[in-house]
């Protein structure tokens, strides 16, 4: 397997029965309604993918991505929803096209969820669509989405397995519609071989549905422009998306920038063995290099990261993330192909983040986060104005999962919870919101109490105070669950034993926890990666998520803003004036202006 992976960038369509197009001159007003069109298609696939879909992680956390690529894969267009699987779609097709390339015909619906060849992990299925136009193959409309269950050794979820085929049922580059015709058999036997044929019934026929509207729509708009009006528009786009990535990385120092060398709990097997996060960033010109030599070796576990589908999607995502965040950057930029193009990815054979095959790779969120934090954390000394302080960095994904009433299938529930933000300057750290690589939405708690037997005693943040900052850091969430029936726990995880990171003075955040029956003499303490755990009938499950990284000398926070943190109780008084040097009236709980004064001063001289 290639260390490194860049996707395909020529301009011509290649392969059997495709259509060639001319590079032809695009008026700004039609270059601007093309972009547009190709934005809102890709929005409404994504539409028509959480409203149909049955499982809760796609129909409520929106755990999915759509867009319209060309045949070789680039991406035109995607949607605002999770960006590991927008950014993964066209290493998908890449994998499709390998062994495809050359067979499509109208009418084709091809699945996909084979992690060494593209996917981003195999419980992410994916469905493309080859696209036609007067005859020709002339692109791809594709879509992804976290299922319930895909077989293999547990329901849900996964952590202690020996091979990628423990996973689950692998799918590589099948084709459910060919030319038209439904595979019912081959249909049938894929839910056959998984827990939740139901579930998994409804999201593929949503995954196809969106996948065609967004085949009829990329054709609709062929129909009205023309092929070459519409490719040459979306040439000028990806470029345009390119050359200004590249300009923001322009201006940043050349060199080789370092993060703080991180650590994941465990493996989820081996405890008390923590694993290496190594990031280096390498800027030369208007190029990017995020270099992950040093990281640990692969594991025996799931707990691997596919190289293609995952690792280089991040990479992408956080430097596009940082260097043209939407709020900051007042020109319109585009998620495409043209911001692959400026960033490279690089992790050694036979490490977590290029496992060789045929290790598990089931498991890999919490690490591609922390990929993302990392970058972040590395290029702060040299964009104060845009990095963040440490966050969460740790995608809690928890299956709990029991047999179904009829006996012959699993009621399967993964649930997402809530970490938070770093501070960045001028900007305290969002509370109990989805970090970085995730932009799942949170799962409600009326949603799984309708649906199962577990009941929420709690859910709001956490009460330990923010880490301080000039900027605070974001506070983590909280949740604690009763179970009323027997009920089996995976989950893959990460408490940040090494908690999230401050910046430039601000302190560091706090770390997760998992405990089983909290505040009761049978308290215990559980990993953060577990494998069918059994949560007895009765019992109950706290989850705390990491609190985020503080960003400046919290000595400098506004003291208004320290006496509103007072006011909301994420402060005492006492945290006031120890961490902040803000002296709060508690009679008149207003600040003490005076004292306030002494207080930073004496610090300040000390």
């Amino acid at each position: 397997m290639s260390k490194t992976a860049m996707p395909t960038t020529g301009v011509s369509l290649a392969g059997e029965a495709t259509r060639t197009w001319n590079d032809v001159e695009v008026d700004p007003i039609t270059l601007r309604v093309i972009g547009g069109a190709l934005d809102s298609m890709a929005k409404e696939m994504a539409q028509v993918l959480y409203r149909m879909a049955y499982s809760s992680l796609i129909r409520e956390s929106e755990d999915l991505g759509a867009g319209i690529f060309d045949v070789n894969g680039r991406e035109l267009c995607e949607s605002d929803s999770t960006p590991m699987h927008c950014g993964s779609i066209p290493a998908y097709i890449r994998g499709i096209n390998r062994r495809l390339a050359g067979t499509y015909a109208p009418g084709d619906v091809v699945l996909h969820n084979h992690p060494y060849h593209g996917a981003a992990h195999s419980p992410d299925y994916g469905v493309v669509i080859p696209i036609f136009w007067e005859g020709a193959h002339v692109g791809f409309a594709g879509c992804t989405g976290h299922v319930s269950d895909i077989g293999g050794n547990f329901p849900g979820l996964c952590m202690d397995v020996v091979d990628v085929w423990a996973e689950g049922k692998l799918m590589d580059s099948m084709k459910i519609y060919d030319a038209g015709v439904r595979n019912e058999m081959l249909i049938q036997h894929i839910l056959d071989n998984v827990r939740t044929p139901e579930q998994n019934r409804g999201d593929l026929e949503a995954l196809i549905a969106c996948a065609r509207i967004g085949e009829k729509r990329f054709v609709e708009l062929l129909e009205k422009y023309g092929l070459d009006t519409v490719m040459s528009a979306s040439e000028r786009w990806m470029d345009y998306s390119e050359e200004m990535l590249r300009a923001r990385i322009r201006a940043i120092p050349d060199g080789s920038y370092e993060a703080p060398v991180g650590y994941l709990d465990d493996d989820g097997k081996n405890r008390g063995v923590p694993l290496k996060v190594a990031v280096r960033v390498q800027v030369e010109g208007d190029d990017v290099l995020v270099d992950l030599t040093g990281s640990n070796d692969q594991v025996p576990t799931a707990f691997n990261v596919p190289f293609e589908g995952s690792v280089l999607p991040v990479a992408v995502s956080a430097i596009r993330t940082i260097l043209l965040d939407e709020d900051v950057t007042e020109e319109y930029v585009p998620q495409n192909d043209g911001c692959f193009r400026p960033v490279k990815a690089y992790a050694p054979e036979g490490t977590i983040f290029n496992p060789d095959f045929p290790a598990s790779c089931f498991a890999r969120f919490s690490q591609v986060n922390r990929i993302f934090d990392s970058i972040n954390l590395a290029l702060a000394p040299v964009l104060p104005d845009h990095a963040v302080a440490g966050s969460s960095a740790a995608l809690c994904a928890i299956a709990y999962s029991g047999l179904a009433e009829d006996g012959e299938s699993y009621w399967v529930y993964i649930e997402i919870n809530e970490g938070s933000y770093g501070g960045r300057n001028g900007r305290d750290g969002m509370d109990a919101v989805d970090a970085l690589m995730a932009n799942t939405r949170n799962n409600p708690i009326e949603e799984l109490e309708l649906n199962h037997a577990m009941r929420a005693l709690r859910y709001e943040l956490r009460d330990e105070p923010p880490a301080p900052g000039k900027w605070r850091g974001g506070i983590g969430s909280v949740r604690h669950w009763l179970m009323e029936t027997d009920t089996f726990l995976g989950s893959e995880a990460d408490n940040r034993s090494d908690a999230p990171a401050g910046v430039l003075g601000g302190a560091d955040g706090v770390s997760g926890s998992f405990v089983r029956n909290a505040g009761t003499d049978r308290e215990e303490v559980l990993y953060s990666k577990v494998t069918q755990e059994m949560i007895k009938s009765g019992d109950t499950l706290e989850i705390k998520m990491p609190s985020g990284g503080g960003f400046g000398d919290p000595f400098e926070r506004d003291a208004f803003a320290v006496l509103s943190d007072v006011w909301d109780e994420y402060l005492t008084a006492e945290d006031a004036a120890r961490d902040y040097g803000v002296v709060v009236d508690t009679e008149a709980w207003i600040v003490d202006e005076e004292a306030t004064t002494r207080l930073r001063a004496a610090r300040a001289g000390a």
